[in-house]
């Protein structure tokens, strides 16, 4: 037969019960998307050229959305770099990219297609200027490179910007002092393995695989880009602004560096958009990159940088809505 529970009995099976249903309602509310049904559809993300850290950082971003947002399709397309992909985003071929702010800055003030339209979602790393020679080159700084032939990356990408604004600051025509060749960073390593180049520019997080295994087949080294170029590259005004003094870690490219850091350049890069994006896709992919940065750190290296503190100052751009109700989301 049943018989009443004491008073006290009663009292702690109800307290019981009720730390039940409190622990139960916290996991679905952390479980269940009670906030709203996830983004669905299909969006582009333009990345980077094969063995880019561009093209490496979409291909996990694409994994990292596919758990966060199961009903999204991520489109990848390959692209030359900064300067394509921006221009892809800002005309519409493109939904989300990955661009430096030097490249995004040349494209507002020359207020190209669909400039006005672009809008950050956040700042990510940065990419720090690569010129990679064999180690018996006599090359021992930018200037030495009057008369060779050097590879300074495709007419569309970033390190092309990059590489003709840090001749120009040492003093060199890119067109007329050295023998530029189109290379990307597929191609690159090869080149200069080969003796068909005499040395190449490259950009990118570090360390860039490209360079990681050619230091593992060739003996190869960096040469330092001096701190005295920053002057003159600011000098030259519009994105050139956006190169800082860098210092590239001495266990970059250990096999090239034996132990030694490099003095050199670094330039952030933003994950972009345009204007007309879907807020609330925009919110959540945003989200998205901040919560899978050690994720994706694990990997590509360089996404460990990706720093909440900092996401915000996206300049020259504005902001899109979503990304910025994001991050007032997550204000204390």
């Amino acid at each position: 037969m049943f018989q009443a529970l004491p008073r006290i009995g009663r009292r702690l099976a109800l307290s019981g019960s009720a730390a039940v249903l409190a622990v139960v309602g916290l996991l679905l509310w952390w479980l269940l998307p009670l906030g709203g049904e996830s983004p669905s559809g299909t969006i582009t993300f333009s990345t980077g050229t094969p063995t880019g850290v561009y093209q490496m950082y979409g291909k996990l971003l694409q994994g990292a959305i596919a758990k966060d947002m199961p009903r999204l399709k991520v489109r990848l397309w390959d692209s030359d770099g900064s300067q394509e992909n921006i221009s892809r985003v800002a005309t519409g071929e493109a939904d989300f990219t990955i661009a430096a702010a030097d490249a995004v800055e040349a494209y507002v003030l020359q207020d190209k297609p669909g400039a006005k339209r672009l809008r950050g979602c956040s700042r990510l790393y940065d990419d720090y200027v690569h010129l990679v020679v064999l180690r018996s080159s006599p090359v021992e700084s930018v200037k030495d490179l009057r008369g060779l032939k050097v590879a300074v990356g495709p007419s569309g990408s970033g390190v092309r910007l990059i590489a003709n604004h840090v001749l120009e600051a040492a003093g060199l025509d890119p067109r007329k002092d050295i023998e530029p060749l189109d290379a990307s960073i597929a191609k690159m390593p090869d080149l200069l393995e080969q003796h068909k180049i005499d040395a190449f520019f490259w950009s990118g997080g570090l360390p860039t695989n490209a360079v990681q295994g050619l230091s593992k087949t060739a003996d190869i080294r960096l040469v330092p880009i001096g701190s005295d170029l920053v002057e003159a590259l600011h000098k030259q005004g519009g994105g050139s602004r956006y190169y800082r003094s860098a210092v590239m870690p001495a266990d970059a490219y250990p096999r090239a560096q034996r132990g030694a850091a490099v003095q050199t350049l670094a330039v952030a890069n933003f994950l972009i958009t345009r204007e007309d994006a879907d807020a609330d896709l925009t919110e959540e992919l945003t989200r998205t990159v901040i919560a899978s940065r050690d994720r994706i750190g694990s990997v590509v290296h360089a996404a460990q940088l990706v720093d909440l503190r900092t996401a915000i100052y996206t300049d020259p751009l504005p902001l899109h809505e979503g990304a910025r109700r994001y991050y007032r989301s997550i204000k204390p």
